[in-house]
């Protein structure tokens, strides 16, 4: 397979910095670099398939919401009860990450 020269420019100090740490690992500049970089190609590859479940749901919750009137609901829109008022504080409290009692869990009080 036919190789390509790729050209970068970094500090002097960075450049000393690889140096070092390719001799340290027995390789020189050129190896050192595509191992470094293939390292974090295959660790975000993996992070982006851990992860595309959860950006698919919210490209659809995004294209979902485009679809939403921009204006607040008007006033005659029917108030929280009481019962739905206590699910909201607990859902935020959740997400917030209180625990019942106004704490968060596993921290003192």
């Amino acid at each position: 397979m036919a190789k390509t020269r790729i050209s970068i420019s970094l500090e002097q100090d960075q450049a000393e910095r690889i140096r070092q740490h390719a001799e340290r690992a027995g390789m020189d500049v050129s190896a050192y670099l595509v191992h470094a970089a293939t390292r974090q190609m295959a660790e975000s590859d993996a992070i982006e398939e851990q992860f595309a479940e959860v950006d698919a749901l919210i490209a659809r919750a995004e294209r979902a919401a485009d679809g939403l009137p921009a204006e607040p609901p008007s006033e005659s829109a029917a108030e929280l009860t009481e019962q739905e008022r206590r699910e909201v504080e607990e859902a935020l409290g959740l997400v917030e990450g209180r625990h019942r009692q106004g704490r968060r869990p596993g921290h003192a009080a």
